[in-house]
């Protein structure tokens, strides 16, 4: 019944900046935190960000930690991932996902997810 849906996926070159959007609608987030998940070809879906939606808390992976941000607007129930200084290796298809605050804060499992996005690729070139 939730529906996730990215977009602000694209081209760009090493160094340069992207801004991802997910829109959320369905249900109501409170007791929910949200984030981003990636996978890259060949590769696992790995844990990228989260936000709880309760208390605007943000939790990144190591190796986006200070280049990427994650950002809510509680109104219009939209999360943002503002990706900075990018590397050819965050190029994957980026996935919006939603789900309780333990699993994605703490566990950071793909595995725990309860809803997804339908991705949105991101491609940086070197």
């Amino acid at each position: 019944q939730v529906q996730l849906v990215e977009s602000g996926g694209g081209l760009v070159q090493a160094g340069g900046s992207l801004r991802l959007s997910c829109a959320a609608s369905g249900r109501t987030f409170s007791s929910y935190a949200m984030g981003w998940f990636r996978q890259a070809p060949g590769k696992e879906r790995e844990f990228v960000a989260a936000i709880s939606w309760s208390s605007g808390n943000q939790y990144y992976a190591d190796s986006v930690k200070g280049r990427f941000t994650i950002s809510m607007d509680n109104a219009k129930n939209m999360v943002y991932l503002q990706m900075n200084s990018l590397k050819p290796e965050d190029t994957a298809v980026y996935y919006c996902a939603a789900g309780g605050v333990w699993a994605m804060t703490a566990r950071r499992s793909d595995r725990l997810v309860d809803y997804w996005g339908q991705g949105t690729q991101v491609t940086v070139s070197s």
